[in-house]
């Protein structure tokens, strides 16, 4: 089992930038893939973006690409979430997520393994 702590959450205006940032500690298995998903009250959790924790392969949800960018310091075993031009409809909880599977289906969260507690985004129009 792996520990993610998220942090960057905040308050930000429409149009604004904020950074997510996911440390894990105490991996005992390898990691396949990271990802990120929110959930906003009374919807379910979604798929924001993921990536293979080798690298290079990226995945974002429609609503997000070209806006967010996902990375990964392997140093540091810390992924990020680079928001840009933030979204009233982005606010929501934002959790990161770790795999141990391979899988193709990297934007369903029954895939993931372990997960953060979450960090709230705001975005006021």
């Amino acid at each position: 089992q792996v520990q993610l702590v998220e942090s960057g959450g905040g308050l930000v205006q429409a149009g604004g930038s904020l950074r997510l940032s996911c440390a894990a500690s105490g991996r005992t298995f390898k990691t396949y893939i990271m990802g990120w998903f929110r959930q906003a009250p009374g919807k379910e959790r979604e798929f924001v973006a993921a990536m293979r924790w080798s690298g290079p392969s990226t995945y974002y949800a429609d609503s997000v690409k070209g806006r967010f960018t996902i990375s990964t310091d392997n140093v540091k075993d810390t992924v990020y979430l680079q928001m840009n031009s933030l979204k009233p409809e982005d606010t929501a909880v934002y959790y990161c997520a770790e795999s141990r599977y391979d899988s193709v289906y990297y934007y369903q969260p029954s895939e993931y393994n372990d997960w953060g507690p979450g960090t709230q985004v705001t975005v006021s129009s």
